[in-house]
């Protein structure tokens, strides 16, 4: 909570600086503008919205005033043929919304592989954000080549065998294609008692996907809870990540409340949208 309060404090001085003069409000305006904007774009892991149908889901990712959403298998069956996707893919022009990943998928087989990236292809996604076994690594990497399609290894934190950590992932795939690399979820980091923020660092080069989230503890049992309301410094956090050029997307994966996530997931992107005013 204290950084939320923090967060507050810089607020309530966004507020008192529009009691200053007409002319001052315009230099700061100025100031302002020639910021550069981050090139960074915020989507919605569509786990999120898995009690909903795709078309409400979709419709759900522009209330929250965003466009770029990845399909777990629920919105987008891996097994759907050629004519399912297309009128899937049909339905997010639609809505406005970039389908621009597919996952999280488990590969536990070279059939599992086969079917995500087939499945990847038909439905023009930029990645993969998978779980292969470690045995499959080199299969897939094949696979990256031949399709050229990435794949985004995602660490689950504490209780994960594969890969509890950006790190774990990090050191198997760091030599392979440069195709190979990271959806860092960083909750589940700050789970597994490390920093999200310098995990991002020290691996940038292989990061292509961020699944934000906040939790109530760094521990194991720490739940995902709104953005602002848990214990990740988003402020230090938001402001390395756009300090890093990162150009890919920060997708709000919102664990909770099931059934009515909505709520959570707009005050979350209000949240981030309210630091970023601030940098």
């Amino acid at each position: 909570m204290t950084n939320r309060r923090n967060f507050l404090k810089t607020a309530g001085l966004g507020i008192a600086v529009s009691a200053i003069p007409v002319f001052s409000q315009a230099a700061v305006q100025s100031a302002k503008s020639e910021k550069s904007k981050p090139d960074f774009k915020f989507g919605v892991a569509s786990y999120s919205l898995r009690e909903f149908d795709t078309e409400t889901a979709l419709d759900m990712v522009r209330r929250c005033g965003v466009d770029r959403v990845t399909f777990k298998s629920m919105h987008l069956p891996l097994d759907s043929d050629k004519a399912a996707i297309d009128k899937t893919l049909a339905l997010c022009k639609e809505k406005g919304v970039a389908l621009y990943g597919g996952g999280v998928v488990y590969m536990r087989s070279k059939e599992d592989v086969d079917q995500a990236f087939d499945y990847a292809k038909m439905a023009q996604m930029d990645m993969i954000i998978g779980v292969p076994n470690h045995e499959l690594l080199e299969y897939v990497e094949g696979k990256v080549k031949a399709y050229d399609i990435k794949l985004a290894i995602h660490n689950h934190g504490p209780g994960d065998k594969l890969y509890p950590s950006a790190e774990s992932a990090y050191n198997l795939i760091k030599d392979m294609d440069a195709r190979m690399g990271l959806c860092i979820d960083i909750g589940h980091t700050k789970r597994i008692g490390r920093d999200p923020e310098q995990d991002v660092k020290d691996f940038f080069d292989r990061v292509f996907d961020i699944h934000i989230k906040d939790v109530t503890a760094a521990e194991h049992d720490g739940t995902t809870c709104t953005i602002g309301h848990g214990v990740i410094d988003f402020h230090s956090f938001l402001k390395a990540v756009q300090k890093l050029n990162y150009k890919g997307t920060l997708a709000l994966e919102y664990e909770p409340e099931g059934k009515d996530p909505l709520p959570a997931m707009m005050e979350s992107f209000g949240y981030i949208r309210g630091i970023l005013a601030t940098l």
